[in-house]
């Protein structure tokens, strides 16, 4: 998939330089993922040049959009096994890293992973987005989430924990049938567009799309909703 020696130039090329500490780190989380994958499932990728390319670097692809060395703060909502809430963290230390998941094995591995990797300001939370978005409204420059669920229910659980003038920021597919039915939600929770980026992923080339929401103005009352009320006012969309 991608060896150690062309995710260094591919993230080169995405501006980042990586220091030989971001690097350990990076080996270290793949060969502890690889380990702690053979107990519990976290994901479906199991080789490291395969975790290199399609965790890594596509993790750190959210740089195409924004400029991190800018921002304090970053909450990853439904972050799995830790991306890119993690490698995010790794190679932009200065963050303060929120992780976010409602399963409680991919979160404990990822306490143990924050305590191997020697990081600190990161917090990993078994919680679920909408809850801990009630008490975290209006509170984050960034708010990130890779392929967790359908645009317009992401978008409901995920704007409202952005402060005002920052980002909400998913990392996804194809996106342009989904940015089609956001519209209204959008609107609801004042949100909009700034832009669109679609790339392909090197090596096997699959789709990629980034979409940079910026947050206008303060939550509405009522919001983020509960999931079952979202999956309803989305039932077209949502298996």
């Amino acid at each position: 998939m991608m060896n150690i020696d062309e995710f260094i130039k591919s993230v080169s090329s995405l501006g980042i330089n990586l220091t030989e500490e971001m690097l350990n780190r990076l080996s270290i989380y793949a060969e502890f993922l690889i380990e702690y994958n053979e107990h519990t499932n976290l994901t479906a990728i199991k080789d490291k040049d395969s975790i290199y390319l399609k965790h890594f670097y596509d993790s750190l692809t959210l740089v195409k959009s924004i400029n991190l060395d800018n921002y304090e703060s970053l909450v990853d909502v439904g972050t799995g096994a830790g991306f890119p809430g993690v490698v995010l963290k790794i190679v932009y230390p200065h963050l303060n890293v929120t992780l976010i998941d409602s399963n409680n094995k991919k979160i404990e591995f990822l306490k143990q992973l924050i305590k191997k990797l020697g990081l600190e300001h990161i917090n990993a939370l078994n919680v679920r987005s909408e809850e801990y978005a009630l008490n975290n409204l209006d509170k984050f420059d960034i708010v990130t989430a890779r392929a967790v669920t359908t645009l317009p229910a992401l978008i409901e659980l995920c704007l409202p924990l952005v402060k005002v003038n920052g980002y909400f920021i998913p990392l996804k597919g194809n996106i342009k049938e989904e940015l089609k039915i956001s519209t209204d939600i959008l609107k609801v929770l004042n949100g909009r567009v700034e832009e669109v980026i679609e790339f392909n992923l090197p090596k096997e080339e699959s789709i990629r799309s980034l979409a940079k929401i910026i947050k206008i103005e303060e939550t509405p009352s009522g919001y983020p909703r509960s999931y079952d009320k979202i999956k309803k006012s989305l039932k077209k969309y949502i298996k």
